[in-house]
């Protein structure tokens, strides 16, 4: 039974988490034959302030891009 940890930052609508599961359902049967009942997605979301790019938290201001 394929299990997908997925962290993502907060803020996502319960539309988007639901069309994500779907999705991710649907790549995971394709591609690995699995059924769609075995499959197991659990989202993580994850506040801006507990993650980091580059020693930088995501909830401070980011550069401009070059």
């Amino acid at each position: 039974m394929p299990t997908f940890h997925v962290e993502m930052f907060e803020g996502r609508s319960i539309e988007q988490k639901r069309a994500f599961v779907k999705a991710v359902t649907e790549a995971a049967v394709t591609t690995i034959g699995c059924t769609p009942e075995s499959v197991d997605i659990i989202i993580a979301e994850v506040k801006l302030e507990n993650w980091a790019t580059a020693g930088a938290l995501w909830s401070d201001p980011r550069p401009e891009s070059v």
